[in-house]
């Protein structure tokens, strides 16, 4: 899409245009033009009855840059001038981790509705004050975990769900990414780090597993967990693996790394007395289900296109975009979107609970009270 030149004051890099919207579309800004950012910038272009606004960061030569790729009408290097305008309705935060909450909790006072990136924040007491404020303010607050949306991961929650597999036995995540020590230095000083990461394997990339995994197998009583970095020149881990207890009394094993050469396809296994499913990647390669087959599971998935690339920057913005257009509807018809804030803090919870027993070689509750790597503010 062309745009017009963008008019910049002399300081800030600000656009100067302040034509309404048309065609009653929801106004949307996005905060963070790295690599995420564009991924918001183009499922917010693909989604109907939605228009760009404005875009911000603290480089205001990339907020030029996706300002003119997908035609906002404005870039902004300070992101409170985004907020200050009145047609921008929702705000995708795409900032480091460790400042998602702080910028959050602005634009939810500026009347934003608010999507965070993953994690949603890397303290609980950040995240539960984040919550907080969106609730006092009257405003949304949703946080991409776009797995959830894939048919695949539909699939087997309800058929774990109503019990096809009976009782629940064991669950195992596999997490064995790469990324490289290049990765980590091109960040400027903030990937790897516990102050703006807030961790590494687990908390950055394998959240999204670690997200699948509660979210089918429900809440967590125990973590026995290790985590170090073995060897990437970081603060954070890039090898971790923890035992787990569920609620449900079923186990469960999470591995996960950035430091397997070649990376793999994340691999999920669930057990249950009556039968098993093993999907690789978002592909069901095992459907051991009473009266089921696993051509019958297949047919019912379509061919995921959202995978963990091994480009950080390859991600698909499928599930970003239906998330989007879901938090324009939850917004539009008064309700919550599919993963509130709640949601989203549930994945933390329990990445921080394995940090936790990492560091102290006990097991740990998820949402005990504990310090770590960082202290919240």
């Amino acid at each position: 899409m062309q745009t017009a030149p963008l008019k910049r004051g002399a300081a800030e890099g600000v656009a100067l245009v302040t034509e309404e919207l048309m065609d009653g579309k929801t106004g949307y800004g996005i905060i963070g033009c790295g690599g995420i950012g564009r991924v918001h910038a183009r499922a917010v272009s693909n989604t109907p009855d939605v228009e760009l606004i404005a875009v911000s960061d603290i480089v205001h030569e990339k907020a030029d840059k996706l300002a003119h790729e997908f035609g906002a009408r404005c870039a902004y290097a300070e992101y409170r001038d985004l907020l200050a305008r009145d047609d921008i309705q929702i705000v995708s935060i795409c900032t480091p981790s460790g400042t998602h909450a702080d910028v959050g909790i602005d634009a939810a006072r500026a009347g934003k509705h608010v999507l965070t990136e993953k994690p949603i924040d890397i303290t609980l007491p950040k995240v539960d004050r984040l919550i907080d404020v969106c609730n006092e303010q009257n405003v949304r607050l949703a946080c991409i975990l776009q797995r959830r949306t894939l048919d695949v991961w539909q699939l087997v929650k309800r058929t774990i769900d109503v019990g096809k597999l009976g009782r629940m036995v064991l669950a195992s995540a596999y997490l064995k990414y790469c990324r490289s020590q290049d990765y980590y230095d091109s960040g400027g000083g903030w990937r790897g780090t516990w102050a703006l990461d807030g961790g590494g394997a687990l908390m950055i990339q394998g959240i999204h597993m670690v997200d699948i995994l509660q979210w089918i197998m429900g809440p967590v009583d125990l973590v026995l967990g290790f985590a170090e970095h073995l060897v990437r020149d970081i603060e954070v881990e890039d090898t971790a693996v923890a035992s787990i207890r569920f609620r449900s009394g079923a186990l469960g094993t999470v591995e996960a790394a950035t430091s397997v050469v070649p990376g793999m396809e994340h691999r999920m296994e669930f057990h249950g007395e009556h039968g098993t499913i093993r999907v690789e990647g978002e592909n069901i390669v095992e459907w051991h289900v009473p009266g089921e087959d696993l051509a019958t599971a297949i047919a019912q998935v379509e061919c995921a296109e959202d995978r963990m690339s091994p480009d950080p920057e390859g991600i698909s913005p499928r599930g970003h975009q239906i998330q989007i257009a879901d938090l324009v509807s939850a917004v539009r018809e008064d309700r919550e979107p599919m993963v509130t804030g709640a949601e989203a803090r549930k994945a933390v919870e329990l990445i921080l609970a394995i940090y936790e027993s990492a560091r102290t070689g006990v097991g740990v509750a998820p949402g005990a009270s504990f310090a770590r790597g960082v202290q919240a503010t």
